[in-house]
C-alpha cells in the first residue's frame, strides 16, 4: 500500500528536523563526554610498572635491563655480580672476606665497633661500571616487611668491567677511615637514605623519626621505574580504560607533561636525580618546576673549576644549563633514548645527526686536526671531556664547550687537549707519582696541592696546546671573554676582581648563564661586597629573572641593615618561587630584621617559617638541619623549641660538631637572666663544651689548612679554660687567613686576657 502524497510531504518536511535533532543529541552526548572531567584536586597514586606494560610494550622492552631498571635490587643469585665464592680482599691492613652462607651473601669486614664482623648483604646498588652492596642495621622484629631500616653502603665494591673487588675511597682521603668517621662505611656519609635512596627508587618515603633515631623507609618500586619520571599512573590507567572518546579536559592524559615546545619540562624532570642539590619539597612530579622543589648547589670552587668545568661529582644538570645546547632548546632525549638510556646514535653521529652543516665541516681533520678514527677525532673527547669518579666511573662534562687552552695558560683551568696530551709526559714521572696521577683530574689535584713537577708539566702541556691552536686558527681564533676569568680574579683577590664579578652578574644569558651569574652574586654577598646590594634590589623585583639569580639576590641581604631587609624582603613572602620565599623568610629571621616588622607582619613571617622548617626537615637525619632550625628559633625567641632542636641534632649525629657549642651558648644566655634553673644550665653548658672539644680537635686534625676550623678549635679550647693551647690554634688561623678580621680580633683579645691574668698572678 503506497503512502498518500500528503504523508510523503509531511515526512519530507520533518526529515531535516529529525536529522537535526539526532545530530544535536549526538553532539550533546559528545560534548557531555568531553565536558565531564575529574574533579579539581583529584590526586593520582602509584600503581607500578605492571599497569603500563600492556599498552606500552615497546617502551617497557627498551626499559628492561637499563640502568634505571637495575638501579637497585634485592641481593639474589641473579642480581649479585660480585665474586662471593669465599674470596679475600685487603685494604688498609684489613683482610676482608666475601662468602656465601646458604643463600645469603656475606661480608666479613670492620664494623662500627672497630672489630671484624660478619654482615649480610641485603641489597645491590647499581650495575655498571661498578656494583655496590648494602647492609641493613637497626631493624626491629616488629618492623613491617615493606619498611626498610637504616641501610649502609659498603665501600668494598665490585668493578663490573674489570671483574675485581676494589675499595672505594672518599676523594682525597688516603688514610684508613676509623669507625667513628662519618665517611666510614657505617657512617652517615655512606647511608642509603641520606645519600642515594630518592634517586634509585620510585616514590620513596624516608620516614625518619629524629626522636627515636630510626627509619621506616618505603617505596612503591625498588628501582627507577616508569612513574619516577611520568608521575603516579592511576589516573592515566583509569582514563585509558574508560569508554570516553577524549582524555580528561582538566588532567589530559593523567600523567606529567614532559613534551612541549620548550625543553624545560623534560630537562627539569631529569634534573632532580642528575644534579647536586638539596631537597626543598619532596613531592616533585615530572613537569613541576625544579626550582620550587630543589636548591641547586652553586658553582663552588670545591665542585667546579673557575670556568664551570666539572671538578667534583655534580651529576650533569649544572653543567648542561651552562651550555649553548641548553639555551638553543636541546633536551636530554635528543641524544639519549629516554627508556633504554642509550645514545640514539653511535660515535660522532650523536653530534652530526644535528650538526648537518656544509659537508665536511666538522667530522674531518680540517676541523679536529686528528687522524680519523682515533680518540682525538671523536667529538665528545674535545667537547665533553670526562672525569673519573668512584675510581672506575668516567662521566662526561655536559657543558659541551669549545676547548680553551688559552684559559688554561691564563687561569690554570683544565682543557680537553691537555687532558689527553699530558699522558705523553707520564714516562717522566717517578713510579710513586705516576701511581697517584692515574687520571687527568689527579694531575690537576696534585698541582693544586703544590707538586711542582706536576705543575710544570701541566703548564708546559697547556702552552703546547695553546700554541697548536694558535697555529691552526691564526687570526680567526675565537677567544671571547669567559666568566671563569672573573671568578679566577675574584677568588685570587686580584685588583679588579670585584668589578669583574659585578659586571658578570649583569651579563645576558648569551654571555654568561644564569647559573654562573647566581654563583657570582652569592660569592659577592658572602664576601660582604656592598655594591652587590643595589644589583640584588633590582633582581628581586624582576619576576623574569631566573629563580637561581633571585634567590642569590635575597641571600646578599644578609649584609643589609635590618630596616632595609624588612622593607625589601617582606613582600617576597608572597613570591611565586618557593626558593625565593624561603630564603627571604630565613634572612629576615637570621638577621633579626623580623623584629623591625609590625606585629601582624611578624606573624606572617612566623607562619612562613613553617615552610622553611619543612625544607630543613627533609634532611632530618642530618645534624645540620636541626642546628639551622634551632638557630632560627633562637632569633624568634622560641627557646624551648631551640633546645629541642639542638638535642635532636646531637641525637641524630652524635659525632658531629656545632650543636653542643651553640646549645651551650644558648644555655649561658638563658642562665644570665637568672631563675631557679640558672646553675643547672651553666653546668650543662660546661658539660656540652667538654664533650665538643675532642670532636673539634678531630676536625682540626683532619683539615689542618682550613682556617675557620682552626679558629673554631681555638675558641673551643679557650671556652674550656685551655688558654695556652687556644693561643696556638688562633695564631694558626691568623697565619692561614690573615685578612679575616674576626681571627685577628680573637687572637688579640686572648693575648690581652693572658697578659692581664699573668699580671694579676704576679
Amino acid at each position: 500500500m503506497s503512502k498518500s502524497p500528503s504523508t510523503t510531504k509531511r515526512t519530507r518536511r520533518f526529515a531535516p528536523h529529525l536529522i537535526g535533532v539526532v545530530i544535536l543529541m549526538i553532539g550533546s552526548a559528545v560534548f557531555a563526554d568531553y565536558w565531564i572531567a575529574k574533579p579539581e584536586g583529584t590526586e593520582a597514586h602509584f600503581v607500578g610498572r605492571a599497569a603500563c606494560i600492556d599498552c606500552h610494550r615497546e617502551q617497557a622492552e627498551a626499559f628492561r635491563g637499563s640502568h634505571h631498571d637495575l638501579a637497585m635490587d634485592i641481593a639474589t643469585d641473579e642480581t649479585v655480580l660480585g665474586d662471593f665464592q669465599n674470596v679475600t680482599f685487603e685494604h688498609d691492613g684489613l683482610i676482608n672476606r666475601m662468602y656465601r652462607d646458604g643463600k645469603r651473601f656475606m661480608v666479613h669486614t670492620e664494623g662500627p665497633s672497630g672489630a671484624m664482623e660478619d654482615f649480610e648483604v641485603k641489597y645491590v646498588f647499581g650495575v655498571d661500571p661498578l656494583q655496590q652492596y648494602m647492609v641493613e642495621f637497626d631493624r626491629s622484629d616488629d618492623m613491617p616487611e615493606n619498611e626498610l631500616s637504616r641501610l649502609q653502603v659498603l665501600r668494598i665494591s665490585w668493578d663490573t668491567q674489570g671483574k675485581r673487588w676494589f675499595y672505594l675511597r672518599p676523594p682525597d682521603v688516603n688514610e684508613k677511615l676509623e669507625p667513628e668517621d662519618p665517611l666510614h662505611w657505617t657512617g652517615i656519609a655512606q647511608r642509603w637514605q641520606t645519600m642515594c635512596a630518592d634517586c634509585h627508587s620510585t616514590d620513596l618515603k624516608t620516614n625518619f623519626d629524629p626522636k627515636a633515631n630510626r627509619y621506616h623507609t618505603t617505596f612503591s618500586e625498588i628501582d627507577v621505574s616508569c612513574e619516577a619520571c611520568h608521575g603516579p599512573g592511576s589516573m592515566h590507567v583509569e582514563l585509558a580504560n574508560n569508554k570516553s572518546l577524549f582524555w580528561d579536559r582538566r588532567y589530559g592524559y593523567g600523567l606529567s607533561k614532559l613534551k612541549g615546545d620548550s625543553n624545560e619540562a623534560e630537562i627539569q624532570s631529569c634534573a632532580p636525580c642528575h644534579s647536586r642539590r638539596g631537597v626543598m619539597d619532596p613531592h616533585f612530579r615530572g613537569g613541576d618546576s625544579y626550582f620550587d622543589h630543589y636548591a641547586l648547589e652553586l658553582m663552588s670552587p670545591a665542585t667546579y673549576h673557575a670556568d664551570g668545568q666539572i671538578k667534583d661529582e655534580v651529576y650533569v644538570f649544572g653543567s648542561f644549563i651552562q651550555s649553548k645546547m641548553y639555551h638553543k632548546n636541546i633536551r636530554c632525549s635528543d641524544c639519549h633514548d629516554p627508556h633504554s638510556l642509550q645514545l640514539k646514535h653511535q660515535g660522532n653521529e650523536t653530534c652530526t645527526s644535528c650538526h648537518q652543516h656544509a659537508a665536511g665541516k666538522y667530522d674531518v681533520p680540517s676541523h679536529h686536526h686528528h687522524v680519523p678514527g682515533t680518540a682525538g677525532a671523536m667529538c665528545v673527547n674535545c667537547h665533553m671531556p670526562h672525569t673519573t669518579y668512584m675510581e672506575v666511573d668516567p662521566r662526561r662534562d655536559h657543558s659541551l664547550r669549545v676547548p680553551r687552552p688559552d684559559l688554561s695558560v691564563k687561569l690554570g683551568t683544565p682543557n680537553a687537549c691537555s687532558g689527553c696530551h699530558i699522558e705523553d709526559l707520564r714516562k717522566d714521572l717517578d713510579s710513586a707519582t705516576s701511581e697517584q696521577a692515574k687520571h687527568y683530574a689527579d694531575w690537576l689535584r696534585l698541582a693544586d696541592e703544590g707538586n711542582e713537577q706536576i705543575a710544570q708539566m701541566l703548564a708546559k702541556t697547556n702552552q703546547w696546546c695553546d700554541d697548536a691552536c694558535e697555529q691552526w686558527y691564526g687570526k680567526e681564533r675565537h677567544q671571547p671573554f669567559h666568566f671563569g676569568e672573573a671568578f679566577a680574579a675574584f677568588r685570587a683577590g686580584d685588583p679588579g676582581g670585584v668589578e669583574a664579578m659585578l659586571r658578570l652578574v649583569n651579563e645576558p644569558d648569551e654571555v654568561a648563564p644564569a647559573y654562573a651569574r647566581a654563583t657570582a652574586l652569592s660569592e659577592l654577598g658572602q664576601a660582604g661586597v656592598r655594591e652587590a646590594l643595589p644589583i640584588s634590589r633590582e633582581l628581586i623585583k624582576n619576576m623574569d629573572a631566573h629563580p637561581l639569580l633571585r634567590t642569590a639576590a635575597v641571600t646578599v641581604y644578609m649584609n643589609a641593615s635590618a630596616e632595609r631587609i624588612a622593607k625589601d624582603l617582606f613582600p617576597l613572602l608572597e613570591d611565586e618561587s618557593k626558593s625565593v620565599r624561603d630564603e627571604a623568610t630565613r634572612v629576615m629571621i637570621a638577621t633579626g630584621a623580623v623584629r623591625e616588622l609590625e606585629d601582624s607582619q611578624r606573624s606572617q613571617v612566623e607562619l612562613a617559617a613553617r615552610s622553611v622548617k619543612g625544607t630543613l626537615m627533609n634532611a632530618s637525619d642530618r645534624s645540620g638541619a636541626h642546628l639551622a632550625w634551632a638557630a632560627l628559633c633562637e632569633q624568634l625567641g622560641r627557646y624551648g623549641e631551640a633546645i629541642d632542636s639542638y638535642q635532636d641534632a646531637i641525637r641524630v649525629e652524635p659525632n658531629s660538631t656545632g650543636a653542643r657549642s651553640n646549645f651551650a651558648e644558648l644555655l649561658d644566655s638563658l642562665a644570665q637572666a637568672g631563675g631557679p634553673q640558672a646553675a643547672e644550665m651553666t653546668a650543662l653548658a660546661k658539660q656540652l663544651r667538654r664533650a665538643e672539644l675532642p670532636l673539634i680537635a678531630r676536625d682540626a686534625a683532619l683539615v689542618p689548612d682550613n682556617a675557620h676550623v682552626q679558629y673554631r678549635y681555638g675558641l673551643a679550647l679557650y671556652l674550656n679554660g685551655k688558654d695556652d693551647e687556644a693561643l696556638v690554634q688562633l695564631q694558626k688561623a691568623v697565619e692561614l687567613a690573615p685578612a679575616v678580621e674576626d681571627y685577628q680580633t680573637a687572637l688579640r683579645y686572648l693575648k690581652e686576657k693572658m697578659a692581664a691574668d699573668a699580671e694579676n698572678e704576679s
